[in-house]
């Protein structure tokens, strides 16, 4: 019997492992790969950002939403994100995995396909995990980033008068998230049209890496943070950190808003430009990222303006020093509301 032609109950843990590998990617240089008790990996600078996520179903993503190729790709995504929000270069994920016994192990494959696509863009390998049986699907990856002798940027480090900055979509998941929810379903055509279009955004999130590393390559970022919790509560945490008040200027977020607008009336919500508007500012699983530029906003603003990095758009400014930190819209402080947040704190 073909090992993919049946269940994961149908296989046992080395079955499974060889699936995987023929999928997975290896860390370039590699010193000892996955099949170990650990993996070893060179280093450039001997200095690594490390971050782990998971996702669960059920609680992360329904079956019945994503295929396993979906799946993949947003547990390797979100984790490449995490690394690059540091101004590292991801090499290696390192994936543990628990699936239930009656799980199809094309949906596995799959799950390998998608990781190993989304770990293409940045030329990362996955490296070591763990398998476990259990009564879901759950997912944890943890990557390893290289800072290639630079210093991390941090979300402590934005300067009164820097220009606030974004890269990527604003609110496309939580719409895409709402979409699903209302019983809308992806197409799949050459055209796809924004209901479409926001689904995927929410099933496979596009953060966009290779501009994020390329600005923190070249020393324009002050602050920087991956925004997957949604705008604001993702801003807060950046003043919070940094000791300042950040003003986000809801005009400069219109080509984030304008689309959201026809999916919020197509889907019967009262008032859609609002709803569009708190979507942008709220939603969350967009993975992209939240910056300043290192540069006075006298001077970025003035007759000698510097060019924007590649892929992102100036949304507001670092107004001043403010204790405890503080995020407004258009000088309004707003209730935080939306985002995601399993515990329901900041």
């Amino acid at each position: 019997m073909a090992l993919s032609s049946g269940r994961v109950r149908d296989l046992c843990e080395d079955d499974l492992l060889a699936i995987l590998r023929k999928y997975l990617p290896s860390a370039s240089g590699v010193v000892v790969p996955s099949g170990d008790d650990s993996a070893v990996l060179p280093v450039p600078d001997g200095r690594v950002a490390v971050s782990t996520d998971m996702l669960v179903e059920d609680v992360h993503f329904r079956r019945g939403w994503s295929s396993g190729e979906d799946v993949g790709w947003r547990a390797a995504m979100q984790n490449l994100a995490d690394a690059v929000a540091m101004g590292a270069v991801p090499i290696s994920l390192v994936v543990s995995l628990e699936l239930p016994g009656d799980l199809p192990v094309v949906w596995v494959e799959g799950l390998a396909r998608g990781m190993a696509a989304a770990c293409a863009l940045c030329g990362t390998g996955v490296d070591g995990g763990d398998l476990v049986g259990g009564n879901k699907v759950a997912i944890s990856v943890t990557v390893l980033g290289a800072l290639e002798g630079r210093d991390p940027v941090l979300r402590s480090a934005a300067r009164s008068g820097e220009p606030l900055i974004h890269a990527g979509v604003l609110g496309r998941a939580a719409a895409g998230m709402a979409l699903l929810g209302h019983g809308y379903a992806r197409r799949r055509a050459a055209f796809l049209d924004e209901e479409s279009l926001a689904i995927d955004d929410f099933l496979r999130p596009k953060p966009p890496l290779r501009q994020a590393l390329a600005a923190c390559r070249d020393g324009a970022i002050g602050a920087f943070m991956d925004v997957s919790d949604g705008l604001l509560r993702d801003a807060r945490r950046m003043a919070q950190a940094s000791g300042v008040w950040l003003d986000i200027e809801s005009t400069r977020l219109a080509d984030s808003i304008h689309p959201l607008i026809g999916i919020g009336r197509r889907m019967g919500m009262a008032d859609p430009w609002q709803w569009a508007l708190e979507t942008a500012l709220s939603g969350g699983e967009d993975h992209g990222f939240l910056g300043t530029l290192r540069v006075h906003a006298e001077r970025a603003w003035g007759l000698n303006t510097p060019t924007l990095p590649d892929g992102f758009t100036r949304i507001g400014t670092v107004r001043e020093a403010h204790d405890g930190g503080l995020v407004t819209v258009d000088g309004r402080e707003i209730a935080l509301t939306g985002g995601w947040d399993h515990f329901g704190g900041a």
